[in-house]
């Protein structure tokens, strides 16, 4: 039996003005989550890409085509519930972040992963007020108390809407430190989500590309690059 869909029931979606932000009306009636709060979003910007997703639905509506509204979603029901739960859970990554776990050989690894991630170091020690330090091997090094504390009050000033993107900023990557690069205009996300892959390029280099692995890179990066987008766009008013 094919699983049910719901059909489209309205003409028009539209961003509307309402109380503590914006919504999206389908032909005048406002959109709600799954939980049935009201879908309200805090710029107009992050509002028409949603309602644009709405509106580029065919016969059937595709939960899956529409991964702003899925965030949303998410931001108004899993991450203001818990906000501050989740931002301490993204800042724990600052002590284990993937840009301080260096491999021991061979060297031209070794001088690829000091080229390419010391000069994200030194970004997070001038832009962010803290200096993460590398270590070698895969044991766990803990990493200095205030450098971490910068980074975790940073987290816990972000809004439940950028919590929900930078989430999939941090996870995706494995990186608190590429997250929050991504979040700012300094750096190409694409040339984040590379950093982020350097060692499977160093493997697949090696030894040949998975397609299996490949497929699962394609899918992070997407999910990578949406997150990215959906940061700025909460905060473009």
């Amino acid at each position: 039996m094919s699983e049910w869909t719901p059909r489209r029931f309205y003409e028009q979606a539209t961003p509307t003005e309402t109380s503590g932000g914006y919504g999206i009306a389908l032909d005048g009636h406002r959109v709600m989550t799954p939980g049935k709060s009201a879908l309200v979003v805090p710029s107009r910007a992050l509002a028409e890409a949603i309602a644009a997703e709405w509106q580029a639905q065919g016969e059937k509506i595709d939960p899956g085509s529409m991964p702003f509204t899925r965030t949303a979603n998410s931001a108004i029901e899993k991450v203001a519930p818990q906000k501050d739960a989740v931002a301490q859970m993204l800042a724990d990554y600052g002590d284990s972040d993937l840009l301080c776990y260096r491999a021991a050989e061979p060297d031209a690894l070794v001088r690829r992963q000091a080229d390419l991630w010391d000069p994200m170091l030194d970004w997070a020690a001038a832009s962010l007020g803290a200096r993460l330090v590398p270590v070698t091997g895969i044991m766990h090094a803990p990493q200095d108390a205030m450098a971490l504390k910068n980074l975790a009050d940073r987290v816990h000033r972000m809004t439940e809407f950028e919590l929900a993107a930078f989430h999939d900023l941090v996870a995706v990557s494995g990186s608190l430190i590429l997250g929050f690069a991504a979040t700012g205009p300094d750096h190409d996300p694409d040339d984040l989500w590379s950093l982020s892959r350097l060692d499977e390029c160093w493997q697949e280099e090696t030894w040949g590309v998975d397609e299996e692995a490949q497929a699962l890179a394609l899918h992070k990066r997407a999910a990578f690059l949406h997150a990215h987008r959906f940061f700025v766009l909460s905060g473009a008013d």
